[in-house]
């Protein structure tokens, strides 16, 4: 696995940037087109150069896992925009999850995390997936033990928060700089909206339908308005396995919620099938006839 820091762009090249000022955020000197909106992310942790680094290395290392057998990119590989290409990925314990793997990019701008927007940061979304019996089946103790045992770690913990004593709010909040690095900014979209690339007459036409009929809930230049709909999906919400399938009623209880999901970017596209919240449509064609 290679070593850096990683800026994701629409055709998963891979860019680093550079740290300018110690006391700033390293996100904040990463170079963004204009039309973006300005990095953010909590004050209480603002990236470095070696959390970054730190959360790339836990991120990709089965070393959390309960047998040590899986890790984050099990299911959010880099040559997929960091989703997979199942339905439902399989953790540890062998079961399949009941919901789609959802891609990890541009993370800094979403103030809610999961499906149902569940999660209310990134530092404590971490633990889920993490520590959920079906998926990565960790004993936080004992991954710590582990981590604590190389010295490999316990030097990259003193580097990126100035003590080789790992703990778990460390874990989750090198994961969460990692994730906020990853940033999807350069599609042709935005290569003309730059001024540097043409877009074609049938893609012109094809922007023009989507400004029309679909930009409302998919907001350049993000393309998510970072809510949730219903899409009529289904029309009946079983409240099994803890209301997972109740959307984002699911954590609000509000009837309006019941059966809406996070509107999904549509950034990436090419590599994030299949679609929808439960991988039910394997192709585009099948999102559009619905």
């Amino acid at each position: 696995m290679k070593r850096g820091v990683w800026i994701i762009l629409l055709a998963l090249s891979l860019s680093a940037c550079h740290h300018a000022d110690d006391t700033a955020s390293y996100l904040q000197t990463t170079a963004l087109p204009a039309h973006f909106p300005a990095i953010s992310e909590p004050a209480h942790n603002l990236s470095t150069e070696a959390g970054i680094r730190l959360g790339e290395m836990l991120f990709f290392d089965p070393v959390l896992s309960g047998d040590g057998s899986i890790s984050c990119a099990s299911c959010h590989f880099p040559t997929q925009a960091f989703s997979d290409t199942l339905a439902f990925s399989k953790g540890i314990s062998g079961k399949l999850s009941l919901r789609n793997s959802p891609p990890l990019f541009n993370l800094t701008w979403h103030q809610e995390f999961f499906h149902d927007g569940g999660g209310k940061n990134l530092e404590s979304q971490t633990f889920g997936p993490i520590q959920h019996p079906d998926e990565m089946g960790a004993n936080l103790k004992a991954s710590i033990a582990r981590m604590q045992a190389q010295a490999l770690y316990r030097d990259a913990f003193a580097a990126a928060f100035g003590s080789d004593t790992i703990t778990s709010a460390g874990i989750a909040r090198a994961l969460a700089q990692f994730q906020r690095s990853l940033i999807s900014a350069d599609s042709k979209y935005d290569r003309w909206i730059q001024g540097i690339e043409n877009l074609n007459s049938l893609e012109l036409e094809g922007l023009a339908l989507f400004e029309s009929h679909c930009a409302g809930c998919h907001h350049p230049p993000l393309f998510t308005d970072l809510a949730y709909h219903n899409i009529g999906l289904e029309s009946r919400y079983t409240d099994a396995f803890e209301g997972i399938f109740q959307g984002r009623f699911r954590i609000s209880y509000d009837s309006a919620d019941l059966g809406a999901f996070k509107t999904p970017s549509l950034r990436n596209l090419a590599y994030t099938f299949p679609y929808m919240h439960d991988g039910r449509f394997q192709s585009l064609d099948e999102v559009l006839a619905h």
